[in-house]
């Protein structure tokens, strides 16, 4: 009875995802959102001449191609409040507007985002959001916004709740559809309550540029790659088609090392988890194009299935990640989190292997004959029948697709 229970509770979970109540706009960010922003590269120097020549990157570097879409600024870009209380850009960093810098953004093909808080000021100690939701979301409306990314500084006293679900009014009342994005932290929960009120909730504090660290500001701390990893996957079976959990944006092409780099991509994608870059998109090399524009492996994140993947065992240091695909395609990943090149044996014919939250069942034991895909090369590499061994370098991945011909 217990275990029928708990099936009825996941189906119900899974479905307030796929079919939520009108607070939101539906039919949006039904794949995990891919896009860039501003903040973990630029943070605070941030105008109009920037934003342009990033959303000129990403077409020419091969990104909207890959399928990255939203050019989203975060904080800084605010100016005061006219005397009507209705929110104006910075002149000195925006001096066109906002509306001039979303239409050049939505003339190139890619979509136009911007970033508030619920609080009476922003993290930069900008103007938040709070008393003015109506106003605020009538002008993102006018000027032509997408994406709205929602932060929680200054929020004393405020219930995160009311707050998120009263912007989420206002975006719906503005009658622009767009993409509304929780950034709560995790504080309250999100996963628990906003499958109806956002279209995406993180589940962290801020992500760190470091593969494996705790950057520990006192009163706040923000997280590397493996730390955020451990804090997200915790949380897959809330996640699905137009509801996802956020574990911040990507730090691919700010410093770390090709391999790094390789397997924080790929624990995203794993994850279903936005791809939002935050790096120079005018200023990559070839390996950190290489990565972000990875087609094979961002069309795991991207499957229309919907379901986020999972850990499903550790051998000493080599972690196995499984992820269902549609048309009962499987999506694994051997992430090596030592310091040392591993290798690994890979026997098909002993898997059997059940989704310990939405039931899907991977039975390599019988004759079941699956291709085996190198998503990180892009190549076929055999098939399911036998075994398969790998040497996987130091904190990289071997990133596989199983898939039917």
């Amino acid at each position: 009875m217990k275990t029928i229970l708990k099936i009825f509770l996941l189906i119900c979970v899974f479905c307030s995802c796929q079919h939520a109540s009108a607070q939101k706009f539906e039919g949006l960010a039904l794949t995990p959102p891919m896009g860039w922003n501003s903040w973990n590269k630029f943070a605070q120097n941030v105008d109009e001449k920037m934003i342009r020549e990033i959303a000129d990157a990403m077409i020419s570097t091969g990104m909207k191609e890959a399928g990255y879409e939203y050019i989203v600024i975060d904080d800084y870009w605010h100016g005061e409040r006219d005397s009507l209380g209705f929110i104006q850009a910075n002149k000195d960093r925006f001096p066109s507007g906002i509306k001039a810098l979303a239409d050049y953004i939505h003339q190139k093909g890619l979509k136009f985002g911007i970033y508030s808080c619920a609080g009476h000021e922003t993290c930069g100690h900008q103007p938040g959001s709070r008393g003015y939701e109506y106003q605020d979301a009538y002008m993102y409306a006018k000027w032509g916004v997408d994406y709205l990314k929602y932060d929680w500084c200054s929020t004393k006293n405020l219930n995160s709740i009311g707050a998120y679900t009263t912007m989420s009014s206002a975006i719906k009342k503005a009658g622009r559809p767009m993409v509304f994005s929780l950034c709560e932290w995790g504080s309250t929960h999100p996963w628990e309550w906003a499958q109806n009120v956002g279209h995406l909730w993180r589940t962290t504090g801020d992500i760190y540029n470091c593969f494996d660290c705790i950057d520990d500001h006192g009163n706040w701390k923000a997280f590397g790659v493996l730390q955020i990893t451990e804090m997200n996957q915790k949380l897959r079976k809330y996640a699905g088609p137009g509801c996802w959990n956020d574990p911040d944006m990507l730090e691919v092409g700010n410093g770390m090392a090709l391999n790094e780099a390789r397997a924080h991509f790929s624990l995203w994608c794993m994850m279903a988890a936005p791809l939002i870059s935050g790096n120079d998109l005018r200023n990559m090399d070839k390996e950190t194009i290489s990565v972000l524009t990875n087609k094979a492996i961002i069309s795991v994140d991207q499957d229309s299935l919907g379901i986020q993947g999972f850990r499903y065992e550790t051998k000493d240091s080599v972690e196995m990640w499984l992820k269902p695909l549609k048309n009962g395609e499987w999506a694994i990943t051997y992430f090596n989190r030592s310091h040392q090149s591993v290798k690994v044996v890979i026997d098909w014919r002993s898997m059997n292997i059940k989704d310990p939250d939405f039931g899907y069942t991977l039975n390599l034991t019988g004759r079941s004959k699956f291709l085996v895909q190198d998503l990180w090369l892009n190549k076929e590499i055999g098939n399911t029948i036998g075994k398969h061994s790998v040497s996987i370098a130091a904190r990289d991945v071997f990133c596989l697709k199983l898939y039917l011909k």
